[in-house]
């Protein structure tokens, strides 16, 4: 007995060590020809994640904390800013209680192109798509649609406007309709755009002529005439007194504000700072609109930098840690001009041990790029991306429940799902219709308790959406603007072997389509009068292991029955699913 447990311990080993491939060919162990085997899913236990976030919060400087409790009203989560910086990107946290909530990468040798401003020229008007293609510089065209080229076109329904500063007399060169676009924008016209959407894809980027330049508290609108307040900002006495400091802002005829969810609660003269630092940026890019000739950018939004210092950077932020010394003193000298009391809870981290391995965000951003994502219930999610959809599937996965919990199972499996997908849309950047499939819920209750938690997650995503109840079919839609590619299309790139099918035909089926081909093509040389062929076929050694395998008596029987004589050559260099049939009585290739 002894002996059978030790044989088979032993073929164990010997398995693991030599995997075998689709072909059922024997690998040998880290065969680097191969291609790496797909993680397993990784549990990320969030009990210890926030246990450890909740120690660095005791152990912050007194200070710091006695700030922190005046500040608040009430008990909140402790929230983190964490940023690496390396040779070719740049990578920033957002951690609240040691759970990563977002999560944004910065290539260093790319531009940031969303928000960026051009001077560019009408290079086609489209009438049947009412959109016009505008050569901005760049290495595609952005698409413009006429809607996007009417003054103020682009109203938010997220901010009430309560005031307007329109011009008292319209320019000749302004389009009241739709129907005055191609007058007022010919072919070959100048225009300056802003990019509302990176280049995805196949996709030149889309752009607007509403520009609007964002501050700490403002966003400034030079061309719409309208002033308004986030609509985020739910006081009313809050909403009267910001509505009061609208007023008296000292504004050009023709530009409008917005006041910035950040700005509740904030004094007046922060306001009119803020506009002043956005006048002399509109300033700066208007000289360069009148001396700049050809198409060319104007202006660039701010780097990860930059933003964590103007949008990240809020009140309810305790610690931002930086690991570069260069970025460390930038970041201070950006938040000294826009928010000088928050310099307090920045500081430099000098730690040995890389900072994101440090506070346990690199296990959680690999858990990004996984096509499945386990629940701690031992439900999982599964993912799909494509263009312009995102699948999302959730299912039982590991749980073994008995009859007794499977109801209540389901209910919190669904729960955890909706929260970890709002999460996880965040954390990859994905957009447009998402599609996610709970597991099969008769009761109409817990359908409701699911789509409202679904709508309580995604309540903080900055990001336009839209969340529908769940259908009839157990399917819930949600519509997510995105901005950029999500961030796996910035680490992947399409297998150049599938062109990203993620599929390739099986020996087992090109077999079948030789055959096919041999078969067609020998009845037609007998139609023309010939008795017999010599056929050579040039193809993959993978599909002619299966030839002359499986497949030889079906070969036989081909040879035999039309009379013909059929030699195979292996190469290397073919792709799997290509082969080259030729009549070598002439040479020709046969189709």
């Amino acid at each position: 007995m002894a002996r059978r447990n030790r044989r088979r311990a032993s073929s164990k080993n010997r398995s693991k060590q030599s995997p075998e491939d689709n072909s059922g060919e024997k690998l040998p162990k880290n065969d680097l020809s191969a291609a790496p085997l797909e993680k397993p899913p990784i549990l990320i236990d969030k009990k210890e994640l926030r246990d450890a976030a909740l120690e660095r919060a005791k152990n912050r400087p007194i200070r710091e904390r006695i700030m922190s409790f005046f500040r608040r009203e009430k008990k909140e989560d402790y929230k983190e800013i964490i940023i690496n910086t390396e040779a070719l990107e740049r990578r920033v946290a957002m951690m609240e209680n040691g759970i990563l909530q977002a999560f944004d990468i910065e290539r260093l040798d790319k531009d940031r192109m969303v928000g960026a401003i051009f001077k560019g020229k009408v290079q086609n008007l489209e009438a049947g798509l009412k959109a016009a293609f505008v050569n901005i510089g760049q290495e595609k065209n952005a698409f413009l649609h006429y809607w996007d080229m009417l003054p103020g076109a682009n109203n938010d329904p997220s901010v009430e406007i309560v005031l307007e500063n329109k011009k008292k007399s319209r320019g000749k060169n302004e389009a009241k309709s739709v129907s005055d676009i191609p007058r007022v924008f010919p072919i070959g016209s100048e225009i300056v755009v802003q990019i509302t959407k990176a280049q995805i894809g196949t996709k030149g980027p889309r752009t607007t002529t509403n520009l609007s330049l964002p501050g700490r508290f403002l966003v400034l609108m030079p061309y719409a005439g309208q002033c308004g307040i986030s609509r985020k900002i739910e006081d009313k006495a809050e909403r009267k007194r910001l509505k009061r400091i609208i007023g008296n802002l000292s504004l050009r005829e023709g530009m409008g504000v917005i006041i910035r969810t950040v700005g509740q609660n904030k004094p007046e003269r922060f306001f009119v700072r803020d506009l002043h630092i956005l006048m002399q940026q509109w300033d700066q890019i208007e000289s360069r609109i009148k001396n700049e000739k050809d198409p060319c950018m104007l202006y660039e939004e701010p780097d990860l930098i930059g933003l964590t210092a103007r949008d990240f950077l809020t009140d309810d932020v305790d610690r931002v840690q930086i690991d570069n010394r260069e970025d460390y003193t930038r970041l201070i000298d950006t938040i000294q001009r826009i928010s000088p009391k928050s310099k307090a809870k920045v500081s430099l981290f000098e730690e040995e041990i890389p900072i994101f391995q440090r506070f346990n965000i690199e296990r959680q951003i690999e858990q990004t790029f996984m096509r499945c994502v386990k629940l701690p219930s031992g439900g999982e999610i599964v993912m799909e991306e494509t263009e312009a959809l995102v699948s999302i599937d959730i299912n039982t996965g590991s749980h073994k429940g008995n009859r007794k919990d499977g109801k209540n199972f389901i209910l919190q499996a669904n729960l955890e799902a909706a929260a970890e997908v709002a999460r996880q849309l965040r954390l990859r950047n994905l957009g447009g219709l998402v599609v996610v499939d709970f597991i099969d819920m008769k009761n109409r209750s817990d359908q409701r308790k699911v789509f409202q938690k679904m709508k309580a997650s995604m309540s903080d995503d900055k990001a336009k959406h839209n969340v529908l109840p769940i259908s009839e079919l157990g399917i819930l839609q949600i519509t997510r603007q995105r901005h950029d590619e999500s961030n796996s299309s910035g680490v992947y790139e399409p297998c150049p072997y599938c062109k990203g099918r993620g599929i390739v035909k099986s020996p087992r089926s090109i077999s079948i389509e030789i055959q096919r081909l041999v078969s067609n093509a020998v009845r037609r040389i007998k139609a023309d009068g010939h008795d017999s062929s010599t056929l050579k076929v040039f193809l993959h050694p993978s599909v002619l292991r299966r030839l002359r395998g499986p497949d030889a008596s079906l070969l036989s029987k081909l040879e035999k029955n039309y009379g013909l004589q059929i030699s195979f050559q292996g190469e290397e260099s073919y792709h799997m699913e290509n082969f080259k049939v030729v009549d070598e009585s002439n040479g020709n290739e046969i189709r």
